[in-house]
């Protein structure tokens, strides 16, 4: 017992004695590393290749949908996904949308975005070999990428999983996260749970 509490007393004593320089780079140490974003590359519904690379320096949305999953159709359906790449869309971002269902491929994809009259690539990922580079596993599932290949926002598209609560007040975690990286800001909520 006396032995263990002189080992004690010594370590808070050497602890005491770490420069504050030490102490710092610990602190940093915890911070996450910011995440590069993995490059990929994908067909859209013509058969077209789409590289993540095609647009280096710009923001990038990446989301994660199937038209199989009730919440994923249901933010769709009030058109959240669209309203924003359209509000965007001037302002350089990039709003790419990303189907891993294993029973997708290009031809029901092709349809369902001519259904939908989508104005964004619309891309197959039946492999589901970008869904497991990102951690994609729930639909919606969102990321934003900045102008420097980092991802400054994963998760939700809102605070609203049930999509009960009235419009005005719900949170739009995409929009708020795209406003920041905008305007130069870090990203207030980087991380949130997703739904789907």
């Amino acid at each position: 017992m006396r032995r263990t509490v002189l080992w004690m007393v010594a370590l808070a004593a050497l602890a005491a004695a770490l420069p504050p320089a030490w102490q710092a780079a610990t602190a940093e140490e915890k911070k996450a590393e910011p995440k590069k974003a993995p490059a990929f590359t994908l067909e859209d519904v013509d058969g077209k290749k789409v590289s993540l690379s095609n647009y280096a320096g710009k923001i990038v949305v990446l989301e994660w949908g199937n038209p199989h999953c009730p919440p994923w159709m249901r933010v769709h359906r009030a058109g959240t996904f669209q309203t924003l790449a359209e509000k965007y869309k001037d302002q350089g971002v990039v709003w790419l949308q990303i189907n891993s269902n294993r029973k997708s491929n290009r031809e029901t994809n092709r349809k369902f975005a001519e259904q939908e009259k989508l104005t964004f690539p619309y891309l197959d990922d039946h492999t589901q070999a970008v869904a497991k580079a990102y951690g994609a596993q729930r639909t919606p599932h969102m990321f934003i990428i900045d102008r420097n290949n980092v991802i400054a926002y994963e998760g939700a598209i809102d605070d609203d999983p049930p999509g009960k609560k009235e419009p005005e007040k719900r949170l739009n975690y995409v929009d708020q996260a795209l406003a920041e990286v905008l305007a130069g800001k870090p990203v207030s909520v980087p991380l949130t749970k997703p739904y789907g």
